[in-house]
Order: structure tokens, then sequence, then C-alpha cells
């Protein structure tokens, strides 16, 4: 194995080495089973199982074959293509598998598969490992209780030092998330939290509610995830109980799993900024990501109508004066780049839950400010350039090429504006409706700020041509 984090060439770059490939080489060499087991012991599970996209399938089952199953369960784990591999295994070195997986990863597994596969295995396992998972399936995928662990130690209130690190020993048999250990009192209440250290150097004649967290972090298991998350971010405890409606403690949520939450959610959030679903992947039937984009576009092309039909209003203004088309696609462009900015930075605030009427009215008047003092710079310059543009190049009537040009920057400004309060206001009535603002982003708001551009524009056109009696 590379021993070394880095090799820095002779141009002063810094090369970090190729773990996959190594593991590639390795798995495809000559060595004695034992012999390649203990040099890929010496590598990471995210990179073994990176390298695993490389190899073939023979590669991969002689994989299985030479690593033991606590070992590949650690690999499996990381990779993106967990039903795949599992596929390839035998009915026993699933079984095997799912025994040594986080509970959550198996139940992830589990929903994947058919109903006829999911009961047979089902039916397989011993009673513990079933009821685990039978847990943690009778949460709908959108509720905390889907993603906890059972993985974690608790002992009882009440105990004393050497009882507690007694209790503590023999569950970390079987449980090995013992950073924090929980506190429950005698019907499985959730008491507070110790951290693992306080409990190894506390005194024998300590009282155990002397170094016991009261105040502590926790959510309910039939909470839904988009609803907590941002709590869940707050804290960098090694991990967060999992209560349920009777306060009893029945997981609990891993740093590692509020990581993958946090980034499950944005990318939700990214992709409806888009119109699109979050779970739409490369591997997805063309029907599914058609059924998924399809409603929104058809939404989208309703309201493109209807701008196209405000520009057919203006028809007789586009025929006297034709310039007027040549700077329509910057007025809708600037108007739609704002009206995203301010939606991105309105969503991003509405994820504190706690935002008061009076600081959404301050976000409106902060955006509708920054608006207005962005189109007026921009205004000015348009004003400006386009009006020399005109004069100079075009050859046009001083009078006429700066009317055009004003027309065109007061357009600008007040497009950018309205576009402003609009990216601003409509994501803040989509939450006051608790619809997820995310969903009133990209594709609507850049449709309804065409819209405002346009009327905008050509209204400003219109009064032009009638003042100089075109």
């Amino acid at each position: 194995m590379m021993n070394t984090v880095a090799i820095r060439e002779n141009t002063g770059a810094v090369l970090h080495p190729d773990y996959k490939n190594e593991v590639l080489e390795i798995v495809r060499s000559n060595l004695t089973p034992k012999l390649m087991a203990e040099k890929l012991s010496g590598y990471h599970e995210n990179d073994i199982a990176e390298a695993m996209e490389l190899m073939s399938r023979d590669e991969r089952k002689r994989l299985y074959s030479i690593l033991s199953s606590e070992a590949l369960s650690g690999i499996l784990e990381y990779s993106d293509r967990l039903k795949d591999y599992m596929a390839e295994l035998g009915i026993k070195k699933k079984l095997e598998l799912l025994s040594r997986f986080d509970s959550s990863v198996a139940v992830d597994y589990l929903r994947e598969l058919s109903k006829e596969e999911r009961n047979n295995l089902l039916e397989l396992m011993d009673g513990e490992l079933r009821r685990e998972i039978m847990l943690l399936s009778s949460f709908d995928e959108d509720e905390i209780g889907s993603r906890m662990s059972t993985n974690f130690v608790s002992i009882r209130s009440g105990l004393s030092i050497r009882q507690a690190m007694r209790s503590l020993v023999e569950q970390a048999a079987e449980n090995d998330n013992i950073s924090t250990v929980y506190v429950v009192d005698t019907d499985g209440a959730l008491a507070g939290a110790i951290e693992l250290k306080d409990l190894i150097i506390a005194r024998e004649g300590t009282e155990l509610s002397a170094i016991t967290k009261s105040s502590y972090p926790y959510v309910y298991a039939e909470e839904q995830i988009e609803d907590c998350i941002e709590r869940l971010r707050d804290y960098s405890e090694d991990s967060i109980p999992v209560l349920d409606g009777d306060n009893k403690l029945r997981g609990v949520l891993t740093s590692q799993d509020i990581t993958k939450l946090v980034d499950e959610e944005l990318g939700e959030d990214y992709a409806r900024l888009a119109g699109l679903s979050a779970e739409e992947d490369l591997r997805e039937p063309l029907k599914k990501s058609m059924s998924k984009r399809l409603p929104w576009l058809i939404i989208l092309l309703g309201l493109g109508l209807v701008v196209s039909s405000v520009v057919g209003a203006f028809e007789s203004v586009v025929a006297q004066l034709t310039l007027i088309i040549s700077f329509q696609s910057l007025i809708l462009d600037m108007a739609g780049n704002v009206g995203t900015q301010s939606l991105a930075v309105t969503i991003r605030v509405l994820m504190d839950e706690q935002l008061s009427g009076r600081e959404k009215a301050l976000l409106v008047l902060k955006e509708g400010r920054v608006g207005l003092a962005n189109g007026f710079v921009l205004g000015l310059l348009s004003f400006v350039f386009i009006g020399l543009y005109l004069l100079v190049l075009k050859g046009q009537p001083g009078a006429l090429a700066f009317s055009l040009s004003a027309c065109t920057g007061i357009a600008l400004t007040l497009s950018i504006l309205l576009s402003s309060i609009t990216g601003t206001v409509v994501p803040l009535a989509f939450k006051k409706l608790k619809v997820d603002p995310a969903v009133a982003s990209g594709p609507l708001i850049t449709t309804l700020n065409d819209l405002v551009a346009v009327v905008t524009y050509y209204g400003l056109a219109w009064l032009l041509i009638k003042a100089l009696g075109i």
C-alpha cells in the first residue's frame, strides 16, 4: 500500500495516490487469498468501493470470496450500487451482510427489491434483525424514523458509575456506536446523554446524574425529515436520539446519517430549482423521467403562451419601431437572472423556521432596495451605451437613439426591481400556503419575470411612440 499522503514532483505540483487503481492491481494480482485480504485491509472502505466500479463481475466475485462478511459489509455501505452488487451474491452471503449492515442501510436495500424477494429474505433472517428492519420499515421514507439506526448504547438512570460501565461493556459487543451513551428511565423514556470520556474519567462515588446532560437535542421518529433538518444541522453531536410518541428512545441519527440527509435535502432543492424531481439519475427509465418533468413543462408552456400573447398585443409597436426587438432579450435575460438571485436568497433564509413576519417584510424591502440600486446602475449603463450604439453605428437620429435607449434603460430598471420583489414574494407566499418554496423557483420565477419585463418594456415603447409621434 502507498504510505505517503502525497507525492511532490519537481514542478512543485502535489499528486495524490491513486488508491482505486492500487486496489484494482491487488485484486488482479496472483497473491494468495490471505495475503490479498491483508493488503486490502490497509485501504479505506470507500476507496475499495470506488475500485469495484472498475472491476469486472468475475473480479468482484473474487473480492467477495476473499473478504470477510464484516469487511465486505463496510465496503458496500459506501457504494451507490449496493443493489447491483448484492444481486451478484448468493442468499447465504446476502443474509450475512444484511445482519452486519446498519439497519437503515438494510431497510433502504430491501425497499428496492420486489415484494417476493423482500419477503423471502425477511423469512430467513433471525428474529432480532427482522424486528429491527420491520421497525424502520414501519415509517414512511420521508420520516426520520426510516433513517435512524438502532446501533446505540443506553443505560438505566440511577445506576452507579461501576454498573454503568459494566452495562456499556456488555452492549458494546453488539453496538459499536459508544461515543455517546444515552440514559433512560425505567419506562425507557430518554433522560439525557453522557459523553463516553465523562463516564470513563468519573470517580466511582460520582452520581450518574452529575455527568448526565439532561438538556440534549432530540427528534421524533414520525417527524418529516425536511421539517427538522435545520435543527439537526445546528448541533455537532456524534449522534442525535430519535424518540417515539411516548418519548421512549427508539434509535439514533449518527453524524454520518445527518450529513447524508443534508446532502439529500440540498439535492432535492437544486433539482426543484430546475423543476425536476430529486430522485432522477442516469439509470432511470425514459418514461419515468418524462413523467417527472412533463407536468412542469406543460404548466410553463401555458405561461409561455401568455407571455407570447402579451408580445402579440404590442404588434403595432413592433411594426412602427422594429429596433425595439433588438433589445428585448437583454431585458428578459437580466430580469430572469435577478429574479433567480432573489429566489436563491429567499429560499436560504426561509430554511430558518423561526423567521418572523417582520423579518419577512424586511427581506422583501431589502431585496427591493438591492433590485432598485442594481437596476438604476444597469439602466444608466444601458441608456448610455445603447444610445451611442444606435447613434454611431446604426446612424439613427440623436433624439430617436437616446429616446429608445432611455426606454430600454427605464424598462431594465423597473423589470429588475419588480423581478427582485417577485423572486422574494412568490416563495414567501408558497411557504405561507405550506408548499415547498423550492417548487416556486427556477422556471416558474423566470417565466413570471419574463411577463413582467415584456409588459414594462413594450408599454414604455408604446408611450415613446406616442410622445415622438412615430
